[in-house]
């Protein structure tokens, strides 16, 4: 029981900062502590370390200022690919009069798509960026809507308001693992997705609330920017 408790511990502490990790771990095995109670003293530290997380504004701002409001319209725009695809492509099955999509042709439908993957990759990137250690509550206020609303997607599964989860993911680790992306990659990102809204926008395919979701691509543009600023011409950082 030992062996399986020990490595529970020291994968536990990966949530901890490198120097603190280092610190427990080592003081454990000083002590001589068994593989559960060195689990539980690990575990003891997160939930104070969160605890303290959470008396700080960022969580909040992440969770309820981008998380939930960012995944909450998400899920409608994948219900609204959906259920436009549906209709494009399977037009025998049985449609709802609540069903989330128009007269969308099959250039909207690329356009509400690229739209969801890069909406959906910003605004996770956005998360980590501002909670990258508070991201379970994030996820949590993020995702209630899934529980509260039906989305009026009969006869498809409600799975399908979930279309923007793997782009979010792959947002979210790129922005826990730093990756820096360029002031030109960013700005073209911006600017192609402003455009393609715009041309939505005129067609009579864009929710009002939708134009938020272009938040997080402009925040990119000024965090690439800041950065290049503060790196010097060769790639180095300028010193302070």
């Amino acid at each position: 029981m030992t062996n399986i408790a020990w490595p529970m511990a020291e994968f536990a502490a990966r949530s901890l900062e490198p120097t603190e990790r280092d610190a427990i771990l080592g003081d454990l095995i000083e002590v001589g502590e068994t593989g559960w109670s060195a689990l539980q003293n690990v575990l003891g530290l997160i939930i104070l370390r969160q605890a303290q997380l959470l008396r700080t504004l960022r969580p909040w701002v992440a969770g309820l200022g981008v998380g939930l409001p960012s995944c909450y319209l998400l899920m409608g725009v994948s219900a609204s690919v959906a259920c436009t695809y549906e209709r494009l492509f399977k037009p025998q099955v049985v449609r709802s009069p609540w069903w989330p999509t128009a007269n969308e042709g099959i250039l909207l439908l690329l356009c509400h798509f690229f739209l969801l993957l890069a909406w959906s990759w910003t605004a996770g990137y956005l998360c980590a960026s501002l909670s990258r250690r508070t991201l379970w509550v994030t996820a949590a206020l993020g995702f209630a809507p899934w529980f509260i609303d039906n989305f009026h997607l009969a006869p498809l599964p409600k799975s399908c308001v979930l279309l923007f989860v793997i782009p979010l993911v792959l947002g979210v680790l790129h922005g826990l693992q730093g990756t820096r992306i360029s002031p030109l990659l960013a700005l073209f990102l911006a600017i192609a997705m402003t455009g393609v809204m715009i041309f939505c926008w005129t067609n009579g395919a864009l929710w009002n609330f939708n134009w938020a979701l272009l938040v997080p691509a402009w925040y990119l543009v000024s965090v690439a920017l800041r950065t290049a600023e503060q790196m010097g011409p060769e790639g180095s950082r300028l010193p302070a």
